[in-house]
């Protein structure tokens, strides 16, 4: 028995901590844990005998002063702060705050306005560094905020702040909610307050820094304190950018309605404080085809108006749209001056380079890829071609405008642009807008997409060059389940029967290039088009059969685009108009534009090419041969004549031309008949003249090149046509028109037939598809166009060129000029064919 003394249940006396016997921590069965005894939890004794938590042990050496400890945080729990550890972080993450806050206010004071308030000039120069053109000055008048009418200012508010006038200076939670909107990839987000706004404007600039940024916020705070709201809202109106260089409401007023502030009505004060979101985006008149934008805008501004009850609905109601009036540019941008400075400023702005604002305030250097060479050699071009042919007797010619843009295909360098005969004058660029159909220079596409996607006929034939389709006027277009309810005319109304794709792409066939679209699939189309080149956006390209003929309005630069693809092989880079840009001696980044990828297989390009080859040797674009180049090429004519296109190109350079008809009181799209002092004006006729003269031109000096086609297998390139490959006859009528039966209606009788001045017999136009017209711009009106093929020339040769004559002859090739081994079956539609939006324009 030991000599401890006992306790009265029998226990030992504890006497503190045992010594801790190193040997038992890892003896077997040992239920222990040396973390545990060294944090005060209680072990099993010695003895086997575990002791509970908090109350003596019973082994040896427990004792009954034994601490009760925490338990120590083991495995993930470890990597968890304690409530400690957290309230310390908060707490020092509050005096930083709190003590950069003070910082902060200290140390930023409101500085003098500016340099940017009275904004310097942009300065645009040739690839070669020559100068191109001088932004204009400042066009700026304050006005008291008094003289602003009260819906006016309520409009502004509607648009950009509503709670002005009952918030603090600065929106910490709309500015979390736009920095975590950038950041998450949701696009770059507002959150400025119209106070922070004004500072920016007036106070710093426009640079999207961290350093910018902190420092409108102080400033603002302090400028809340120091100066009333009235006199905040007074500076931000006056301050603000407005588009059309107008700084300042007054300045707006006067650029876009002729007058003061203070005669501005609800509905225009609404459109103008739209502007302030994205000037340029939501000018109706510089970019008609943005007028569904404005429009949003414009209701989003009344609409909250309402809601903020300064209008009533009655009110808002009666509104219409008040269209602004003309661009009234400085003279420093008369010529092709202002046209190209739109262009460039339009470029930077859309690929996010400078925005908006940032470029207003001046003092850029912008180096373009324009060549003064090439550049002089369009506008020449155009003039000697177009415009000069122009007479004020012929109430017609009021009406014509020219685009043209030219393309570097193998490094996407827009190289020349026409944007229309004056900048002062016509204030829409014609080589960027996207209102006019493209017509028939789309067919290549079709054709491309066949190609690349090894389609077949829905017999099961590959579709080649010389594949035999059914060229019978208005024949119904065959889908997966049967007659689609579309069918197309040719121009002229002329039935061909039997015709390889070849001789119809020289002829522009609707009728085939319509069921190949079907064959091969209208979604695969589309992707085909916006792979080598067309926005996505572009209006009207939809998955339809009718896209075949053109319906699309894609711009004359992005045809360029696309076609540059097609001429560097299928391998498509995005255009650049932009070589260089510098600010205070230091270099903007720009995107990197040198990669390309291949939008299309090679055999698809060069196959297209191979037919398009054709048609500038015997089909309806024979005018470009005046290049004295090798030349492929397509024309296209939009519905009612409204448009003539020519695209083409050579190995080294890709240009399109467009002649495009519009009223220049109006806007509304007119037809070109009795134009120029022609019957018609067609692809093949002054479009392809004009293309043929600025390419020699540009190109002289320079070594002709020849075409490197990879043909795909049993593909030869096409040759001249003979003078026994005949066509079928004609009516003699120099025409391009192009009716077509809208989808579900089969069989349709026979078009319109206007009366062309001075013509003897009569052209044929298009028939109405029932897609009614705006009487806009927005809208190039839903009439069929017209063909590209021409009158005839002598004996059975028929096709000839646009302008009604010139080389005629069909191209229809002998057995075995275009073999393929049969393939399979292609890309059908998907699904029944739906009705397309409008039955094709023209070729």
């Amino acid at each position: 028995m030991s000599d401890e003394p006992q306790q009265p249940n029998g226990e030992r006396e504890p006497r503190g901590w045992a010594p801790r016997d190193p040997a038992s921590h890892d003896a077997p069965g040992d239920g222990g844990d040396a973390a545990a005894a060294a944090d005060g939890r209680d072990t099993p004794g010695t003895d086997g005998t575990a002791g509970a938590a908090g109350t003596p042990g019973t082994g040896p050496g427990s004792g009954s002063a034994k601490r009760t400890g925490r338990p120590k945080r083991t495995g993930w729990r470890r990597a968890v702060p304690t409530w400690r550890m957290t309230l310390g972080a908060v707490l020092l993450l509050a005096l930083l705050l709190i003590g950069g806050f003070i910082a902060g206010y200290e140390l930023v004071d409101i500085p003098p306005a500016n340099a940017s308030a009275t904004a310097q000039s942009n300065v645009y120069l040739y690839e070669d560094g020559s100068t191109l053109a001088r932004s204009g000055e400042v066009n700026r008048e304050n006005v008291k905020l008094a003289q602003v009418p009260l819906t006016v200012r309520h409009a502004v508010l509607a648009a950009e702040d509503r709670d002005f006038y009952s918030e603090r200076a600065v929106d910490l939670k709309a500015m979390t909610r736009a920095a975590w909107n950038t950041l998450t990839g949701k696009g770059k987000q507002g959150g400025s307050t119209i106070t922070q706004q004004y500072v920016k404007n007036y106070y710093l600039g426009q640079e999207q820094t961290v350093i910018r940024k902190a420092k409108e916020f102080f400033i603002a705070v302090k400028l809340n304190r120091e100066e009333s709201k009235d006199q905040i809202f007074e500076g931000y109106l006056n301050t603000s950018y407005f588009g059309r260089n107008a700084y300042g409401i007054q300045a707006a007023a006067q650029a876009y309605y002729g007058k003061d502030v203070e005669e501005i009505t609800t509905a225009e004060g609404a459109y103008l404080a739209s502007l302030l979101n994205a000037p340029s985006a939501y000018d109706v008149v510089v970019h008609p085809q943005n007028k569904a934008a404005a429009l949003g805008r414009w209701n989003y501004v009344l609409d909250g108006m309402v809601k903020e009850k300064w209008l009533t609905p009655a009110d808002r109601a009666a509104m219409q749209f008040p269209v602004p009036g003309k661009v009234k540019p400085s003279t420093g941008l008369s010529g092709q001056r202002g046209y190209i400075v739109q262009a460039v400023e339009d470029y930077l702005t859309s690929n996010k380079i400078i925005d908006e604002n940032t470029l207003a305030t001046g003092g850029h250097r912008i180096t373009t890829t324009l060549e003064r060479k090439k550049q002089d050699a369009l506008v020449a071009a155009v003039d000697d071609n177009v415009m000069s042919q122009t007479s004020p007797d012929r109430p017609a010619d009021r009406n014509v405008r020219v685009g043209g843009a030219s393309v570097d295909p193998g490094t996407g360098r827009v190289v020349a642009m026409y944007g229309g005969i004056d900048y002062t004058k016509q204030y829409v660029n014609n080589a960027t807008r996207r209102d006019y159909q493209v017509g028939s220079t789309f067919k290549p596409f079709v054709f491309a997409s066949a190609v690349a996607n090894r389609s077949t006929t829905r017999d099961g034939r590959r579709i080649t060059p010389d594949t035999v389709y059914d060229g019978t006027n208005k024949r119904m277009v065959q889908g997966p389940d049967g007659p689609t309810g579309y069918a197309p005319a040719n121009e002229d109304d002329i039935s061909y029967g039997p015709i390889t794709v070849s001789t119809a792409t020289d002829k522009s066939v609707n009728a085939v290039y319509a069921q190949m679209a079907e064959d091969v699939g209208p979604a695969e189309v589309k992707r085909t088009a916006i792979d080598l080149g067309l926005p996505e956006n572009t209006p009207d390209l939809t998955a339809y059969p009718s896209n075949a003929l053109g319906v699309a309005t894609a711009s004359v630069l992005d045809m360029a685009e696309a076609y540059a693809t097609l001429a560097n092989h299928g391998r498509h880079g995005t255009y650049t108009l932009v070589e260089k840009v510098t600010k205070n001696g230091e270099d903007v980044e720009l995107p990197d534009r040198g990669t390309t990828e291949q939008a299309v297989p090679r055999e698809a390009a060069d196959t297209t090419t191979a037919i398009l080859r054709s048609v500038v040797e015997g089909g309806t674009g024979t005018a470009a041969q005046a290049a004295g180049r090798p030349a492929a090429g397509k024309t296209g004519t939009a519905e009612e004549d409204k448009a003539a296109w020519f695209a083409g190109y050579t190995p080294d350079l890709t240009t399109v031309i467009a002649v495009m008809g519009q009223d220049p009181e109006t806007g509304v799209q007119k037809p070109l008949y009795g134009a120029l002092g022609l019957a018609r004006v067609n692809g093949g006729g002054p479009p392809a003249r004009t293309w043929a003269q600025y390419t020699e031109a540009a190109l002289r000096g320079t070594e002709a090149r020849d075409f490197d086609l990879d043909l795909e297998s049993g593909v030869e390139e096409p040759l001249p046509p003979t003078d026994e490959e005949t066509g079928p006859q004609d009516t003699g009528t120099p025409s391009e028109s192009t009716p077509s039966t809208p989808a579900g209606t089969p069989g349709n009788t026979s078009p319109n037939t206007p009366t062309t001045p001075g013509n003897s017999e009569p052209a044929t136009g298009g028939t109405d598809t029932g897609t009614p017209t705006d009487g806009t711009t927005d809208n190039g009106g839903a009439q069929n166009g017209g063909g590209d093929n021409g009158g005839t020339q002598g004996g059975d040769n028929t096709g000839g060129n646009d302008n009604g004559g010139g080389n005629g002859g069909g191209n229809t090739q002998g057995p075995g000029g275009y073999g393929f081994a049969p393939g399979n079956r292609g890309t059908p539609a998907p699904g029944p064919a739906a009705p397309g939006p409008a039955p094709g324009p023209g070729q």
